[in-house]
């Protein structure tokens, strides 16, 4: 896992991005596209002031044409670089002969896609979202299902498990599984079926993996919104152990760590987990996954659990874009 070194280089970065706050020299033509965005976009949001015209590589440039080092990489949707020609080829090729199909109707290049990711990450299907939240939710819902047709947990009593200081988004599922405060106050009342345990507590985790009426546990290998929290040592191959012992999915949440964010051979340890050679049964990716360009997500899963839904009821519109699944 990361060592302390690493832990620190994290640390100063943040310290650098409130340095930046006071210091930046705001021009007249950086003002306006802010005050534009404060006029007329919802206030959700606390962005560095700087106003970004254009990215290249590691390079991104403001308006002013400053140019800097992205060390930010949009949250790790970035990991190809900005304005991939790569990527960029492959959009404006698929997008100049089809590009939404929905999925009311087969094309000829989504199968390719699915077939590629189940076969580099190990997974029997694949299920292509949006968003990160949305895989998320796709995930909840499927553990779910499997805990009613497989497990035999009565109606309605369905239990998620989730570490304190998560952060998967902010739909309403989301944070009514949330400890922070910032996500959740002011939106009650919560969704029901959810429990919290402290990250990295084996013992806390075990108590509540007992209740027969658990469903799954849903986890980042790496917590990224709380601070990148890394987990001790086997933490990750004991999480395996006890779910497989108590019939609990482990849903792994690798939206920020997944692709080759955590270091070392890049082929070798695509995803956090690898790094201690476990495998969850339902794997979530996003950011990076997208290359920077068109929003897109997926959860994986091992075949059984698809047969627990006679149907799989989670179909948006947009997944049937071409665009995303030839990039």
């Amino acid at each position: 896992m990361f060592s302390k070194v690493q832990r620190q280089v994290c640390q100063k970065l943040t310290g650098l991005q409130q340095h930046a706050r006071s210091v930046a020299n705001i021009t007249a033509k950086s003002q306006a596209v802010f005050d534009r965005e404060s006029k007329y976009g919802a206030h959700n949001y606390h962005p560095l002031p700087v106003a970004i015209s254009k990215g290249e590589g590691v390079f991104m440039w403001d308006v002013d044409g400053n140019r800097y080092y992205d060390f930010l990489s949009a949250y790790s949707a970035v990991n190809q670089g900005h304005s991939h020609p790569k990527i960029i080829k492959a959009l404006t090729d698929q997008a100049s002969t089809l590009a939404l199909t929905s999925r009311a109707f087969y094309n000829n290049v989504l199968g390719e896609y699915e077939e590629y990711v189940t076969k580099l990450f190990g997974f029997d299907k694949v299920l292509p979202m949006n968003t990160g939240v949305e895989g998320g939710e796709t995930a909840n819902k499927l553990a779910r299902k499997w805990a009613y047709n497989v497990k035999k947990i009565p109606k309605n009593k369905a239990k998620i498990v989730f570490a304190e200081g998560n952060f998967w988004g902010r739909t309403l599922a989301a944070i009514s599984s949330s400890t922070d405060p910032s996500s959740y106050e002011g939106f009650g009342p919560y969704m029901p079926g959810y429990s919290l345990v402290p990250y990295n507590d084996l013992a806390a985790l075990e108590k509540e993996l007992q209740d027969p009426n658990c469903a799954a546990f849903m986890v980042e290998p790496i917590q990224g919104e709380a601070g990148v929290v890394v987990p001790q040592e086997g933490y990750l191959c004991k999480v395996r152990e006890l779910c497989t012992k108590y019939n609990v999915l482990w849903i792994a949440d690798e939206v920020q760590t997944g692709l080759c964010r955590t270091g070392r051979q890049v082929l070798a340890l695509m995803l956090a987990v690898d790094h201690e050679g476990v495998k969850p049964d339902i794997l979530i990716l996003g950011k990076a996954l997208s290359g920077g360009i068109y929003p897109d997500k997926m959860a994986a899963c091992l075949l059984d659990l698809i047969f627990a839904y006679s149907w799989f009821s989670s179909v948006p519109t947009l997944p049937g874009n071409l665009n995303k699944d030839d990039s």
